[in-house]
């Protein structure tokens, strides 16, 4: 949709509504260990009983530590990490054959490839360089730790994208429709400017200055935003295309900051404890304004997205959380406690809905807090 339409759009897509609104666990979970309401959309999305999620939430956590470590040992002989929710363990891969033993005494199972992590990043790197060829019919593409390779995501099975993705040395994948950025995401809290409604991601702090981020496309409106109780304040920084995020400084004295994600019927709010970023496979959850509380999994990180129009954005982390246009800027998080979680990302876009599924997008909120030299705001 057009972002610059005004008025509120109840769910469109980049996800934006002429208005574009807006989990680590001690060893052992138990159910005081993650929420009800978060338990309960991870049986409903993911398809597990009650222990299998709080069993499931245990061995992300092991798998996720696992990660951190491996990743520095195995140095250029490291080619990623996913988790694999079949055997509940961590997958390592890696190009050397002979560091198979020592993947495997660190609990995790060994896979041997072709290329290394750094070798796919370099490949995408440059595709990445060669986006403003793509065609319209290439809805992006990223880096597919599990099959070793760069996967381009070709709408319909379009005979131009096929052909674009083979001379710039990736597999395909055929889908249904093409990405569109996600308008109307709300993470706890609806905000709203003359021309559009998105939605606050999360709370974030430089010394005394305070500040919310959303979405880049939601910010690239500029002028001045409020919310429920009143004005907010001004667009202070935007970074959209390439990036999607930005920063809206918190001016009036009246808006008070939090730590909350709303989880709308799912359960009460959830406190974000800090921004620790999930694996490859780990389950996911989504805040937003036009479907509520959604979860999933992370599917491949540093996904570049052809939204068209010249619209690339890079560096953006796949999941199979479900999303419907409304939905862009809202918060992604983690399990991380029974009513804690870590913050993820910020809702940029994505193709499907919640009634038959479909494939979303988000910002990383570390970058994003990186660049602006931010802090994010924790209880």
């Amino acid at each position: 949709m057009n972002r610059m339409s005004v008025a509120r759009i109840a769910g469109t897509a980049l996800l934006a509504a002429g208005l574009a609104t807006s989990l680590s666990l001690p060893a052992t979970a138990t159910p005081q260990a993650a929420s009800v309401g978060m338990l309960a959309a991870m049986q409903r999305d993911l398809g597990l009983t009650t222990d299998a999620a709080l069993a499931r939430i245990d061995q992300e956590n092991v798998a996720n530590a696992a990660a951190q470590t491996l990743t520095t040992r195995l140095g250029s002989d490291f080619a990623g990490t996913w988790f694999d929710s079949s055997t509940g363990r961590l997958v390592v891969a890696t190009t050397n054959v002979a560091r198979s033993q020592e993947i495997q005494s660190a609990g995790a199972t060994a896979k041997v490839v072709q290329r290394s992590a750094a070798q796919l990043d370099a490949l995408k790197s440059t595709i990445d360089a060669r986006a403003t060829s793509a065609p319209k019919s290439v809805s992006g593409w990223y880096v597919d730790l599990t099959t070793n390779s760069v996967v381009a995501s070709v709408v319909g099975a379009d005979s131009a994208g096929v052909a674009w993705a083979a001379a710039q040395g990736a597999r395909t994948e055929t889908v249904t429709e093409a990405a569109r950025p996600l308008w109307n995401l709300i993470g706890g809290q609806a905000i709203r400017n003359s021309q559009a409604r998105c939605s606050i991601a999360f709370s974030a702090r430089s010394g005394s200055t305070r500040f919310i981020l959303t979405a880049g496309h939601c910010g690239e409106l500029g002028g001045t935003w409020s919310g429920s109780g009143g004005t907010i304040g001004p667009v202070s920084r935007f970074n959209f295309p390439t990036d999607d995020f930005a920063a809206i400084q918190v001016t009036s004295a009246a808006a008070v900051q939090t730590a909350l994600v709303d989880r709308f019927n799912s359960g009460s709010d959830v406190t974000v404890a800090g921004s620790s970023a999930a694996a490859v496979g780990s389950s996911i959850c989504r805040s937003g304004s036009t479907t509520g509380w959604h979860c999933g999994t992370v599917q491949a990180t540093n996904q570049t997205v052809n939204y068209g129009g010249g619209d690339v954005v890079f560096g953006l982390t796949r999941t199979s959380v479900c999303a419907e246009p409304g939905d862009s800027g809202g918060a992604y998080v983690s399990p991380n406690g029974a009513t804690r979680v870590q913050a993820q990302g910020i809702t940029s876009g994505g193709s499907g809905n919640c009634t038959s599924g479909g494939t979303t997008f988000h910002q990383p909120v570390n970058e994003a807090l990186s660049r602006y030299g931010l802090s994010l705001v924790t209880g």
